[in-house]
C-alpha cells in the first residue's frame, strides 16, 4: 500500500550536517540517495515502489537550486496520493558555517571565483544560499545544528522519524542563552528570571533531571506560575497549528546555562502534553555532554 511507503527529504545549508543525517537514516533502514535532482524525484519514487522499497531518504541541496521550486508541489502531490512524507531542513548560523568551511578547507557549492577576502566571500555565498533555499525552509521541520555534535544530530533525526506523521508532534528543547538561541524554535520562552539552583551549593553541579533540583524548583511559586502560563499558551494555540497542517512545533525554553531551570520545565511540560500530542524532548547543552546511546 502507498500509505506504508515513507519518504524523508533532507535539505538545508551546505555544511549543516546533511551527510550525518543521511547516515542516521541509512542506519534506520532507509534507502538513501544524496543530491537527487528534483526533476527525478517522482520517477525515483515510482521506481523504488516497483522494487518493493518501503522507506527512502533523499538529500537535496543548493546544487539543484534552479529546480528546487518544483519540490514543494511534488511533496504535496505525494502526500495527497497517500505517501508518508517528512521534510527536514538542517540549518546553522552563518558564523558556524563559515568556521566549518574554513576548518575543513572545503569549497562552498556556490563558490566559483577567487576572492581576496575569503571570509567575506564565504559569508556572502552563505547568505545567497539562504535566499535560494528560503521556500524549502518554510515548508520543512527545521533542525538547528549550530551547537550540537554529530552524535546528537543522529539521535535527533532518528527520534523525529520515529514519531507519527499524521498529527502534530511537539518538540520541547532546553538551551542556554549564553550559547545562542536555537534557529529551529517556533516559540521561545525565557525563564532566566526564575530562582536559579546554580546559586545553591548542593544543587550547582546537578541538573534539572536530578531529584534535588526538581524538588527545589517544584516549591518555587514563580516556577509553578511560569509552567502554568506556558501550558495555557500552548493549549490555546496547538489545535490551531495542527489545523494548519503543521507536522512539528518546536518549543524552546532557555535559561542562563541550559542546565537547571530550562531542563526542568522541558521535562514537566513534555510530560503534561504527552497525553495529548506525540512529544519529543531535547536538552541541547546536556545532550552535548552526555549523548544518548545509539
Amino acid at each position: 500500500m502507498i500509505g506504508e511507503f515513507e519518504i524523508v527529504l533532507i535539505t538545508g545549508m551546505a555544511g549543516s550536517g546533511k551527510s550525518v543525517a543521511l547516515h542516521a537514516l541509512e542506519d534506520a533502514g532507509y534507502y538513501c540517495v544524496d543530491n537527487l535532482p528534483p526533476e527525478l524525484l517522482m520517477a525515483f519514487i515510482e521506481l523504488e515502489q516497483k522494487h518493493g522499497a518501503s522507506k527512502v531518504a533523499i538529500a537535496m541541496d543548493v546544487r539543484s537550486a534552479t529546480s528546487l521550486p518544483l519540490v514543494p508541489q511534488q511533496l504535496r502531490q505525494l502526500r495527497d496520493t497517500g505517501f508518508l512524507v517528512q521534510s527536514l531542513f538542517l540549518d546553522s548560523s552563518t558564523e558556524t558555517l563559515v568556521r566549518r568551511f574554513s576548518e575543513t578547507r572545503r569549497l562552498h557549492p556556490l563558490s566559483r571565483i577567487e576572492a581576496s577576502d575569503q571570509h567575506r566571500a564565504l559569508a556572502e555565498v552563505i547568505e545567497l544560499e539562504r535566499e535560494l533555499l528560503g521556500e524549502m525552509r518554510e515548508t520543512a521541520h527545521i533542525l538547528d545544528t549550530s551547537m550540537i555534535r554529530p552524535a546528537q544530530l543522529q539521535n535527533y533525526v532518528k527520534s523525529l522519524i520515529s514519531t507519527p506523521t499524521v498529527q502534530l508532534t511537539l518538540v520541547f528543547e532546553s538551551f542556554a542563552f549564553k550559547r545562542g538561541v536555537p534557529l529551529d524554535a517556533d516559540f521561545i520562552f525565557d525563564v532566566r528570571m526564575l530562582p536559579n539552583p546554580h546559586y545553591e551549593a548542593r544543587l550547582r553541579d546537578l541538573s534539572g533531571l536530578d531529584e534535588p533540583v526538581v524538588s527545589y524548583l517544584q516549591c518555587q511559586p514563580d516556577v509553578r506560575a511560569m509552567t502554568a502560563d506556558i501550558e495555557t499558551f500552548l493549549s490555546n494555540w496547538l489545535s490551531s497549528l495542527a489545523r494548519d497542517h503543521r507536522s512539528y512545533v518546536t518549543v524552546a525554553i532557555g535559561c542562563t546555562g541550559g542546565q537547571h531551570r530550562s531542563v526542568y520545565l522541558v521535562e514537566v511540560l513534555s510530560s503534561i502534553f504527552s497525553n495529548l500530542w506525540p512529544t519529543l524532548r531535547r536538552h541541547r547543552e546536556l545532550d552535548g555532554r552526555h549523548p544518548a546511546p545509539k
